[in-house]
């Protein structure tokens, strides 16, 4: 089998697990939260996307890995990861907190999907073990964070309860 039908089956199944483990854990989880705890929470797991920056050090991906989605990619989890440390570090300001909580999720979805279209614009399935050390990220990685991206719009645009608000 060519290493496109692999790559691809191993993103499905990377969403399948992810979906399972996070409506069984995860999201009862954080819908039992306030909802400046459960941002914290999803913040706290996008701050780690500084890690993307690893898509730019040679050696840990191959050298044919296209480096217009490298770069765009390494950079929109930069800015992202960056972003969700803001908004940890201002949790007590809450009108920052909110936007910063906007912002990074805005970004990072923005990131995710423009990563989808950049790497089937280049091939990028084709060619996954250009990923090296990486190819773990799509797989396992961005689904978990697409899924937490979409929780954090829903929990920000549900209705709070009037005692949650007061």
């Amino acid at each position: 089998m060519s290493p496109e039908p692999i790559f691809q089956i191993h993103l499905v199944l990377g969403y399948v697990a992810w979906l399972l483990c996070f409506f069984a854990y995860i999201w009862p989880w954080l819908k039992s939260m306030h909802q400046v705890e459960a941002q914290r929470a999803i913040a706290t797991l996008h701050s780690f996307r500084f890690f993307g920056l690893v898509f730019l050090v040679p050696g840990v991906v191959g050298p044919n890995l296209p480096a217009g989605f490298a770069t765009f990619s390494a950079y929109g989890d930069f800015a992202t990861g960056g972003l969700a440390m803001l908004a940890l570090l201002t949790v007590r300001i809450r009108p920052l907190f909110w936007a910063l909580v906007v912002a990074f999720n805005l970004v990072g979805i923005a990131d995710l999907i423009l990563n989808y279209y950049h790497a089937v614009q280049v091939g990028l399935p084709a060619m996954a073990g250009q990923f090296g050390a990486t190819y773990a990220i799509p797989i396992i990685y961005v689904p978990l964070l697409m899924i937490t991206h979409v929780a954090a719009f829903y929990l920000l645009l549900r209705p709070q309860p009037a005692a949650a608000v007061a």
